[in-house]
């Protein structure tokens, strides 16, 4: 080869590498900031996954909520914090629930509405105030220490409930096919605004035997949720308040009773009710906005002894209701009212998972106690989950 040509390929050479260069360099870097990237990633996972080996076994290990971190009354109030001690351990990135399609129950129709049928039109003569009830101050109310409150009408310190309060459900759920979650009904008629108004009908005393309108309704729709993530439930129908009111809650004593003698599986009792908050000429529809949806707010009622109502295990349902109250708040924040703690039984001795739950008021609409039935359903799942005996 002659010494020019030597010097034209040298030539073609350099100036290959000159057009090359910038695209070497720049791949390079890609390269060493994707390997920097998968890196931390990896540290991170590691740490993450190290963090919820600790949390997991202090769970297994622990009877009660341990609080890890100091926190302020604001925090807890506004729900930006995530109760994850005790249940809710599992990280979880995106919602694989599956999602429950229930009907409108302002376009069903019953095939059969019984002897008092829901309205068919409506007149007015009383005001619907609309609002949304916001955390308590006073001696008697108390902040839970992941969301929600307490109101303590009983004559135990609130320093001692408080205690009680991070306390585990004392109950464990089956792995089986046997049912675990029992749902019914002492006021079975009670029922609901047809849709949001500003005045109601007095002539109307918000009960039907209609299923598809009353508090039935919003215990399908806690069933739907509930069956959707695995859960067996038995929902009583029976109507216990009508044509009489009187002796409801012997009546519903005594539907229920056989059922959690025969299952002993069942370890969650939940009286299904509707608030009634009035004034003169006044009705009250308290509601939150989730999901760009109104949803009636909730309160969960748990009862207490004071020597005279055989109720030696109150303190159990309360360590149930306080964990429940604490889900509630952690997935929909505002959607509940403080826990009604006081000297009431209603038949709260029969299980340590007995509780009272008023969906929304008389003054709240059929779809958005129907919206809160489904919230509260996907939250008592989420909390029986952590609950599960594991085989």
């Amino acid at each position: 080869m002659t010494h020019r040509k030597k010097k034209k390929i040298a030539g073609i050479v350099r100036l290959s590498m000159l057009i090359l260069l910038p695209s070497v360099i720049a791949a390079s870097a890609s390269c060493i900031g994707r390997i920097n990237h998968l890196l931390k990633n990896e540290s991170k996972t590691a740490e993450e996954q190290s963090a919820y080996a600790v949390t997991r076994e202090d769970n297994t290990k622990a009877s009660e909520y341990k609080k890890t971190a100091s926190v302020s009354p604001d925090d807890l109030l506004t729900g930006s914090l995530i109760l994850s001690e005790g249940y809710g351990v599992n990280d979880e990135t995106t919602d694989t629930s599956p999602k429950v399609k229930l009907k409108d129950p302002t376009k069903t129709v019953s095939d059969n509405a019984g002897p008092k049928p829901y309205p068919t039109s409506w007149g007015d003569g009383g005001t619907i105030i609309r609002n949304t009830y916001q955390p308590y101050s006073g001696n008697c109310f108390f902040d839970l220490e992941n969301g929600g409150q307490v109101n303590n009408k009983s004559d135990i310190p609130n320093e001692t409930l408080i205690e009680e309060s991070r306390c585990l459900p004392n109950f464990e759920i089956g792995s089986s096919d046997q049912p675990q979650v029992l749902i019914y009904h002492t006021h079975t008629s009670e029922s609901f605004e047809p849709y949001v108004r500003e005045s109601y009908d007095p002539s109307f005393n918000y009960r039907t035997t209609d299923e598809t309108k009353n508090v039935v309704m919003v215990g399908d729709a806690i069933q739907a949720e509930l069956e959707a993530q695995g859960f067996n439930v038995i929902h009583v129908r029976t109507i216990h308040d009508y044509p009489s009111y009187n002796g409801a809650y012997d009546r519903s004593r005594a539907s229920i009773q056989p059922i959690l003698e025969q299952y002993p599986s069942i370890k969650v009792a939940l009286d299904i009710h509707r608030d009634a908050i009035s004034g003169e000429n006044v009705a009250y529809q308290p509601y939150i906005t989730v999901d760009n949806k109104e949803a009636a707010q909730i309160m969960i009622i748990s009862g207490c002894d004071d020597g005279t109502l055989d109720m030696p295990n109150f303190m159990k349902n309360f360590h149930f209701a306080s964990s429940l109250q604490q889900q509630l708040e952690s997935d929909t924040p505002g959607l509940t009212r403080p826990i009604l703690f006081d000297y009431r039984k209603y038949n709260q001795d029969l299980t340590t998972g007995s509780l009272l739950i008023e969906v929304g008021s008389h003054g709240n609409t059929l779809e958005q106690v129907q919206y809160s039935g489904q919230l509260f359903g996907r939250s008592l799942a989420r909390l029986l989950k952590t609950l599960k005996k594991e085989d």
